[in-house]
């Protein structure tokens, strides 16, 4: 699974729980827009890059077999 984007369901079947889940897409819409990406402010954008959520989360990248 090679995603570039991720959204709340992907989030979910990681393992996440739902609220962990949800908050963890908000903040990085926070992100997001503090760095500029107004588009991210929307209320129904669920859909983030994956590199953000993985500074969230503390992972390294969530791209599996990044080149």
């Amino acid at each position: 699974m090679n995603k570039q984007m991720i959204e709340f369901k992907d989030l979910v079947k990681m393992g996440f729980p739902v609220n962990q889940a949800r908050n963890i897409i908000r903040e990085a819409k926070a992100i997001l827009v503090s760095r500029g990406y107004g588009f991210y402010n929307g209320k129904r954008v669920g859909l983030v890059p994956s590199s953000v959520v993985a500074e969230i989360i503390g992972l390294p990248s969530l791209d599996e077999g990044d080149d």
